[in-house]
């Protein structure tokens, strides 16, 4: 078998099964199996999703095991020479996974490769090429110099930001969103380290992946969408705690020699750490609460089935909802500036749909509506996660 897709999921449904008709159209032509590993949803997430996609294995924890700990457990069940691990709140187009595979099969060398990201209103995710937080590029980090500096090489290592984001380089790290990875080294490896419960396992298996000999692709040239802001909020404390406990770990475990190192990284994640649970966002909730106020008013895009579909969905979560209905993909140019777009993706390709949400100049958000499904799932405006969906009782 060629590829193994391990997929984890944590009470996002309604995302994975968007997700999940991505993915569909992106193994038609692959010799490929998908995993989908949850861990103990209280949403219903198995039952719902299992009975509409019985071409996926489905496992299910007894308890919320991790990220790290969810993708060794499906690892051991793959067949796939090539596992690409993913995440439930990501939309990828039909020729990604041939592209990456391709790739492979000519660089001998290469052990990883990731692509391009953008979020749900179609803006670049700097965390898709990293390198490694070494001293240097932590302070700059941890400063705001690289943010002030974004394109310098010496002051924005950590994002990479002198690299063009729309062509192939080798980089340090990926991130687990969109991870492809040779099976053969996975195994090696031992898969994900399990001391990372969540965030930073990507760092650090791109990192033993470099140590062994192997390189590390990005893939500028192609690209997905990575809602985020569902599956973890990143002003709440929680995600606080355990992103920084992950750099912590990450510092013990190969710096742990190099005390100096260690203690100037401790230092810097622990400010970092209490500047972020101080400063409240309160500017940003704001403009998400007056935002919400207003009358939506909502585009589809697609073919008449799936466009119909959506629209029984809308009206029943928003009933005063303003929709438009549109086919021609040059219309949206004239659209109001807070528009929102879901796309109806019966005809209508995913690769089409993303390329459009890159290039648009609007300050669009974006939402896609897979053919016979119960739900739409993307982002409101650029902020957090938002769904809707028909009820049992009326489905």
């Amino acid at each position: 078998m060629q590829l193994s897709v391990i997929i984890v999921n944590y009470n996002v449904k309604f995302f994975l099964e968007q997700s999940l008709c991505s993915v569909k159209k992106a193994i038609e032509k692959i010799d490929a199996e998908v995993l989908v590993v949850d861990n103990c949803s209280s949403d219903g997430s198995v039952d719902y999703l299992q009975k509409n996609f019985p071409w996926v294995k489905f496992i299910a924890n007894n308890k919320n095991e991790g990220f790290a700990k969810a993708n060794n457990i499906a690892l051991k069940q793959c067949s796939g020479n090539y596992i690409l691990f993913l995440n439930p709140d990501t939309i990828i187009p039909e020729n990604i996974l041939e592209h990456c595979l391709d790739f492979f099969n000519n660089h001998s060398r290469a052990g990883a490769v990731g692509v391009k990201m953008v979020d749900g209103a179609g803006n670049f995710l700097p965390e898709s090429k990293r390198s490694f937080p070494s001293p240097a590029v932590s302070f700059f980090k941890l400063s705001g110099l690289s943010s002030l500096f974004p394109r310098s090489k010496f002051f924005n290592r950590y994002a990479l930001g002198f690299l063009d984001k729309n062509e192939v380089h080798e980089v340090d790290v990926l991130c687990g969103a969109f991870l492809m990875v040779k099976k053969n080294i996975l195994i090696q490896l031992g898969g994900f380290d399990e001391e990372f419960f969540m965030y930073g396992e990507d760092i650090d298996l791109c990192y033993r992946i470099q140590k062994g000999g192997n390189k590390i692709y990005y893939f500028g040239d192609q690209t997905i969408v990575h809602f985020k802001g569902k599956s973890s909020k990143k002003n709440s404390s929680d995600y606080i705690r355990i992103f920084y406990r992950a750099m912590l770990v990450f510092v013990k475990k190969h710096y742990g020699n190099a005390w100096k190192t260690r203690i100037l990284l401790t230092m810097g994640i622990y400010i970092r750490a209490s500047i972020s649970l101080v400063i409240p966002l309160f500017k940003h909730q704001k403009k998400l609460q007056d935002n919400k106020t207003a009358i939506p008013n909502i585009l589809l895009m697609g073919d008449p089935i799936s466009v119909a579909e959506a629209h029984n969905i809308i009206k029943h979560n928003m009933p005063k909802a303003a929709i438009k209905k549109f086919q021609s993909l040059d219309l949206l140019s004239m659209q109001d500036k807070y528009g929102e777009i879901v796309f109806c993706t019966g005809e209508l390709s995913y690769k089409e749909s993303i390329q459009l949400a890159v290039n648009a100049k609007n300050n669009f958000s974006y939402k896609w509506h897979g053919l016979h499904t119960k739900s739409i799932a993307g982002v409101y405006k650029k902020f957090t996660g938002e769904v809707y969906y028909l009820t049992d009782e009326i489905s």
